[in-house]
């Protein structure tokens, strides 16, 4: 079976991407916490834990080096805290960019290899910020508009990958809720957002997409109800 890494997999996007792959791919899931990756693991016949903090960069290109030939890098993990400029710290922004898009750059560096060996798919999850910028969101749309531009130059330098972006708008998650109660509102609804399988399933789709097309931006936006 092809191979495929995905990051941030111990829960909600990234864990749903993994059940959307499971029957088709064998799987890495990555994450810094192996018992937080160890529940889904155990669920999936064909997926294995790969533990490591993507912001240790010498900790990175250890784990890389087990991965000989790699199919689909997902690019999953990410860091959202919001704020106005004002109020934003600059180590948030450096926190932010860290995870966000250093991390992205190198372990993509470090796979290189091995995605050219296998003619490889890198998607990246990107955001509705990674194509405007709305007020409090400047850090994250800051790493989220470098992510697609490297994303671009990356299409563009290895024209034997395909790289996709795909740019969901907001999503049922754990981060969410973070995020609206840090906008000082008072009710949550999942069904103003979009859910995780649904991206997922857009995930599945770029990847299944046959080799004579290049699946290259994704927009999602919830559902106006």
């Amino acid at each position: 079976m092809p191979v495929a890494l995905i990051t941030g997999a111990s829960r909600g996007l990234g864990a749903a991407i993994a059940q959307e792959l499971e029957s088709t791919h064998s799987l890495l899931l990555g994450g810094r916490d192996a018992e937080a990756l160890t529940p889904l693991a155990d669920h999936l016949p064909n997926a294995q834990p790969w533990t490591v903090d993507l912001t240790d960069h010498d900790a990175v290109e250890r784990a890389a080096r087990q991965i000989e030939e790699l199919d689909v890098l997902v690019h999953n993990a990410g860091f959202a805290r919001i704020g106005s400029i004002e109020d934003t710290s600059l180590d948030t922004w450096r926190t932010t960019m860290e995870v966000n898009l250093f991390a992205v750059v190198h372990l993509t560096r470090v796979l290189l290899p091995a995605l050219r060996r296998a003619g490889g798919h890198v998607v990246l999850i990107n955001s509705g910020a990674g194509l405007r910028v709305n007020p409090g969101w400047s850090a994250y749309a800051a790493s989220k508009f470098a992510l697609r531009a490297f994303s671009d130059a990356l299409r563009a330098e290895e024209p034997s990958l395909r790289v996709t972006s795909i740019h969901p708008g907001r999503i049922d998650t754990d981060m969410q809720r973070a995020i609206i109660s840090a906008e000082g509102k008072d009710e949550y609804n999942p069904d103003d957002f979009l859910k995780t399988s649904t991206v997922a399933l857009a995930v599945g789709n770029a990847i299944r997409t046959p080799r004579d097309a290049h699946p290259t931006e994704v927009m999602l936006r919830p559902a106006t109800r």
